[in-house]
Order: structure tokens, then sequence, then C-alpha cells
């Protein structure tokens, strides 16, 4: 007797119409009761499990539309192009200029992400260290790691930079250059100038960057709207009436 025949077609054909699947509903849609002969088929086909609800959702590479940091999810399934939780916690700590706090990962892939940090910190795949009452997970290489926790230690001090490996002055120098810069600037520049920054670190850039200024919440987010809304008042900045008092001039006296 012939042993059965199963065509991974019918797997592929699934995948495409409901783009995730579980192992029993993929055993239902080949018509067999074996997991390894799904397996079998599905290496056939490029497939990918999710890194999240513990591996139990697959799909096929070809589905996913992975976004510009190497995720994509379904029905709040995830998906990584990098394959499990394990490699991708460990691919966004290598290419991070400046770390993750274990909190920030969690929040960045949907997943909880402490028990793997840690295993890849015992098997020396990635390094830790204390930054301000927490441990920020870096590069197991030396030199990156020091370079990612320069960054973070700048970020938290001057939350202006995003990437501070290159800096060749220490947070606190860089922390009094701008703060001298902006004390130069005109009232609406200093609002604009907060609200710009804001719009650079996104969600809760008012809050970070007026506890950084010294200013009420409130004005940064007026200048951060003002830019958007491109309502900029491009007058001089000098009120009326000040400066120089203009040299009037004299009709010529007539001579006789």
């Amino acid at each position: 007797m012939r042993p059965l025949s199963f065509d991974p077609q019918a797997l592929r054909k699934h995948l495409l119409r409901y783009k995730i699947a579980t192992l029993p509903e993929l055993k239902s849609a080949l018509g067999t009761s074996a997991d390894l002969t799904v397996f079998r088929k599905l290496k056939l086909l490029d497939y990918l499990s999710s890194y999240t609800h513990r591996g139990r959702y697959y799909t096929l590479r070809e589905t996913a539309r992975f976004d510009d940091a190497g995720l994509w999810s379904h029905d709040a399934v995830w998906f990584s192009r990098y394959g499990t939780l394990v490699s991708t916690i460990e691919s966004f700590v290598n290419h991070s200029p400046r770390g993750w706090f274990a909190d920030e990962l969690a929040d960045r892939l949907h997943a909880e992400v402490q028990d793997p940090l840690l295993d890849l910190v015992r098997a020396q795949r990635l390094r830790r260290s204390e930054v301000a009452g927490r441990f920020l997970y870096t590069s197991a290489d030396g030199r990156q790691a020091r370079d990612q926790l320069r960054s973070r230690q700048t970020a938290q001090s001057v939350p202006l930079v995003a990437d501070a490996s290159a800096l060749q002055v220490s947070p606190d120098e860089l922390k009094a250059a701008i703060l001298l810069f902006y004390t130069l600037l005109d009232e609406q520049q200093r609002r604009l100038f907060a609200g710009l920054e804001s719009i650079k670190l996104g969600h809760g850039g008012d809050t970070i960057l007026a506890e950084f200024l010294g200013l009420d919440p409130h004005t940064v987010a007026r200048g951060r709207q003002q830019l958007l809304d491109q309502n900029v008042s491009t007058d001089r900045t000098r009120r009326a009436g000040g400066g120089r008092k203009p040299v009037e001039k004299k009709p010529p006296t007539s001579s006789r």
C-alpha cells in the first residue's frame, strides 16, 4: 500500500488566505494528524513562527510585510525578520546606538523580554550596565558597548542628542553649551526651538523638553503646534519704537 502523499501547496494556500495559522489549523488544512508531517512541508515553504504567543502561530515569509525595524504583526500576533524572540532582542540591542532598557524593549517588541535578556547576558551574547538605577543592555562587543553606554548617559542628561557615540565633549559640557545657546534666543525663538526638539523626540517630548529647558510644557506644545501649523511670525523681533531714532530730515532753507 502506497504511503499517503501530502501536498505542501495546501499549507501555502491556507496561509495565503488567512495570513497566519496555528499548528492544529495547519494539520487540518493538510489533512494529517502528525505534527512532524506539517513541519516537513512547512520547511519547503520558507515559513516563520511568531515570536509572541509562545511561537504558536505560523506564516509565510512572502506574506510578512516587515517595517523598518524588521517586525510585522497580524491580529496582534508578532513576527520578526530575525526569527525567534531571542534573536530579535539580540539584533535590536546590537543595532541600537544607545542600548535598551528592558521596559523600552518590551514596549517596542510587544513581548516580555526580561528572561530572554538575562539568558543572553549569561551566554555573554549581550552585556548590561547600571544607568540611573536601571540595567542598560548593550552589545557584547566592548567598544560598541562603551559607545552605547556613553550615548545613553548623554541622552539621560541631554535629551536633544540621539547618538552621542561620536561626541568629543562630555555630557555636562554639551548641556551647558545648549543652554547657553538657548539663552541667546528671543521669546518666540525659544518656544519654536523647544517645539522643534519636541517633535524630534516624539511621544512625551513636550514634558522632556520642558524639564530640560525650564519651561512650562504648554509653552513647548505651543511652539510645536506653531511649527506644524506654520504659524510663525517672521517680523523683526524688536518692538516698535526700539533702536536708534530715525534722523528727521529738515527741509532745505531758502537763500535770499
